[in-house]
């Protein structure tokens, strides 16, 4: 299953790395300093609420898909976790709106803030029905949403901000393209719910599971996020666009390989478990983890190496300088976040013991606040960098040992060693290229960082990286025989 997610993924994979590069492309360009700011600190606001409300049931139609479509019990299953967004959504409509009229800001941060809210009631929707799809193996039709979702919210969100939208643009075109996809799905998703009823029992035992994983996310984005909202209080919104421009070059680039692998992780280790027992879970994981690191070490690495061509070519002129700086400290940080949600987290969430989750992102979370308002007073946006590097370290370290106390998910040592030697080579070799700026630059080192890194990790077999090539080119030979 993990495999056969991994393949069905790709597609929109690509899709959210060309997505990603041209949303920063498109939006340091369009928009000034400070409407990027106003962006990134509304997207950290409307990420914030979202993830309060509505994750908790995301996370329980993930976990408990399984089982109930073997009790029989869709149509309750269904009928809880929409009747229940339908309540919070309500309230969420009414508290909001009022807050929005009476709290003095900004008026772009404002209409930002405002645009993004609105937009979270429809995503609330779409992440419902994704995570619908993927427990239930529907590998095409999840990744047919996202890719929907990411490139339509790209494109009606860059034609906003050419209006003249100004930093409202990116969150309301990702609305409109979530609204378009709900035109389709929606319907289907109700009349599973049909015939149901809103069963409090169920109800109670999602929200047991989901609220703790909804809280510690809640922390995560509080680790992610408060050095934007801190720069923004100490410094600028237009030092906040700086900062965000350089975290997103590193991050989004690193966001989407986790997302990527983490789509077809997480419900290949449910059906693991589920089916074959910790036995099944545990080769499955190990697995899981090779392939995270072959993938995601080479990518912080390089991101590190290209920093400088790489804001040249897509960040804006205005922004450019700084988020080149940022780049590589926010890549190593991305590479241990990942690491940490997309499989360290599993054992919480597999176990079912997500207020321990809880516990164990307190730790980065509390840590991240004290940083960013001992540094960026002192060293403005490094000093935010810094604090986000240490913090994710920490993070880490505290759910790799806390998560062994309910499943011990392996460490795939070897594997670990292996591709940080294939990464020390590929460093050494794209060193060797000349600085002569650019596309052209960066199109060389990373075309001779690809090939280097390759041919070492074949070299080393690091993780079986030459039995995983093969049993890969078998599925795809397989696929394209059937048509």
């Amino acid at each position: 299953m993990f495999w056969r997610g991994v393949l069905g993924y790709l597609p929109v994979n690509i899709v959210q790395g060309v997505v990603g590069l041209l949303t920063i492309v498109a939006f340091t360009r369009l928009l000034t300093p400070e409407e990027y700011g106003a962006y990134a600190v509304a997207f950290s606001v409307v990420a914030i609420i979202h993830t309060s409300l509505f994750t908790w049931l995301e996370a329980a139609m993930a976990r408990f898909q399984p089982a109930v479509a073997k009790d029989g019990g869709i149509a309750d299953h269904f009928a809880t976790l929409y009747r229940t967004w339908g309540v919070l959504a309500l309230g969420m409509a009414v508290i909001s709106g009022a807050a929005l009229l009476l709290w003095p800001m900004d008026l772009g941060l404002k209409l930002a803030i405002a645009t993004g809210l609105g937009g979270t009631l429809f995503k609330g929707l779409g992440k419902l029905a994704q995570e619908h799809r993927r427990a239930a193996g529907r590998v095409r039709d999840a990744a047919l949403m996202e890719m929907v979702i990411s490139a339509g919210g790209i494109t009606a969100g860059a034609a906003l901000a050419f209006a003249g939208f100004g930093g409202a643009a990116p969150l309301t075109g990702i609305a409109m393209a979530v609204a378009l996809c709900l035109v389709f799905v929606l319907p289907s998703e109700l009349k599973l719910a049909k015939g149901g009823k809103f069963d409090p029992v169920r109800a109670k035992a999602y929200a047991a599971y989901g609220v703790p994983l909804a809280a510690s996310l809640i922390l995560a984005i509080v680790l992610s996020a408060t050095d934007r909202l801190l720069i923004a209080a100490y410094m600028s919104e237009a030092e906040v666009g700086i900062y965000h421009a350089g975290y997103s070059l590193a991050n989004r680039t690193l966001d989407v390989a986790f997302i990527w692998l983490g789509s077809a992780a997480g419900p290949a280790a449910v059906a693991a478990l589920e089916f074959g027992g910790k036995s099944a879970l545990e080769r499955t994981a190990r697995e899981q983890a090779s392939f995270m690191l072959l993938i995601t070490l080479p990518a912080a690495v390089g991101l590190a190496l290209v920093a400088r061509p790489l804001a040249e070519v897509l960040v804006g002129e205005a922004l450019r300088a700084e988020a080149a700086a940022v780049t590589p400290w926010i890549a190593f940080s991305g590479l241990m976040a990942g690491l940490t949600t997309y499989y360290f987290h599993m054992a919480f969430t597999l176990g079912k013991a997500t207020k321990r989750l809880l516990a164990a992102m307190a730790i980065p979370a509390a840590a991240n606040v004290a940083l960013n308002l001992a540094l960026i007073p002192l060293y403005g946006v490094m000093g935010a960098v810094a604090a986000t590097a240490i913090s994710y370290g920490l993070g880490m370290v505290a759910s790799a040992i806390l998560g062994r106390t309910i499943i011990a998910l392996p460490i795939p040592w070897d594997t670990l060693a292996k591709a940080a030697l294939a990464c020390a080579v590929m460093a050494a070799v794209v060193l060797l290229v000349p600085a002569f700026g650019g596309i052209l630059e960066l199109a060389a080192k990373a075309a001779v960082g690809g090939a280097v890194y390759g041919a070492a990790a074949l070299a080393l077999d690091a993780g079986g990286a030459r039995s995983q090539l093969k049993r890969l080119s078998g599925i795809l030979k397989s696929k394209a025989a059937l048509g």
